[in-house]
């Protein structure tokens, strides 16, 4: 295909983007006020007020929002280096999915007049509750996620989450080998994001926020069984 070509077809596909976007973005504000205004509050934090800097609500706010846009441009990302239709779907509602979620915790943190990036280090919510003496935690999963265990390194800020040398292969790939790779490295930033949100699930008090965080975890679970036989059909495994 020609530069030319390839220059209008990009530029035909801007608007549909755009569009998407903003969709996502109206769907995004629109949820965050339903989910709000008629959720139960009698496990949330209404007797105490709203969630503090250093609570678990504000930093799994914080964590999942970046853990998941790492998702969402790995699928923007495989969408460019395969056709495999499949392979696409999947990836569109992997990013539409986790594009809306944290644009959700993204407006929680806004109605409560939380910064949206602390200076802790990721995971230091997940600490501070174990030390705080919370119970109920897998102490083994807090002490690899939150406990000092994972050292950020190349990009990499997270458990599960692609490293940036990941990422270039993965731009760099195409067709089959695209498609391999993507599914590997969002498996495995799926399982980052599910124990994530099993400490949410247990630690944050937040009814709205606690629910959103079992939802992640049933559609990244169900999700990965998917990804799974996916790789499986491509003669390949996780």
């Amino acid at each position: 295909m020609s530069d030319g070509t390839t220059a209008v077809g990009r530029a035909s596909r801007q608007p549909l983007v755009a569009g998407i976007a903003a969709a996502l973005a109206l769907l995004t504000l629109v949820t965050v006020a339903v989910l709000w205004l008629t959720s139960d509050r009698s496990e949330g934090t209404t007797d105490t007020g709203t969630p503090k800097d250093t609570s678990a609500e504000a930093g799994f706010a914080r964590d999942m929002s970046v853990h998941h846009q790492q998702a969402v441009e790995m699928s923007f990302i495989v969408r460019d280096r395969t056709t495999d239709d499949e392979v696409r779907r999947l990836a569109f509602d992997i990013a539409s999915t986790q594009a809306t979620q944290a644009g959700m915790l993204q407006g929680w943190l806004d109605m409560w007049g939380l910064d949206k990036t602390s200076e802790d280090p990721p995971m230091t919510w997940m600490k501070n509750a174990s030390s705080n003496g919370m119970e109920g935690m897998d102490h083994g999963s807090m002490k690899g996620m939150g406990g000092g265990a994972y050292k950020p390194h190349d990009g990499s800020l997270m458990p599960g989450m692609a490293t940036n040398t990941q990422l270039d292969e993965l731009r760099k790939a195409k067709g089959k080998a695209a498609e391999v790779l993507y599914l590997k490295l969002m498996t495995a930033h799926h399982k980052g994001g599910v124990d994530m949100a099993k400490g949410a699930v247990e630690l944050v008090k937040d009814s709205t926020e606690k629910h959103l965080a079992r939802t992640m975890v049933q559609g990244q679970q169900s999700e990965i069984q998917l990804m799974a036989d996916m790789l499986k059909a491509r003669g390949a495994s996780a």
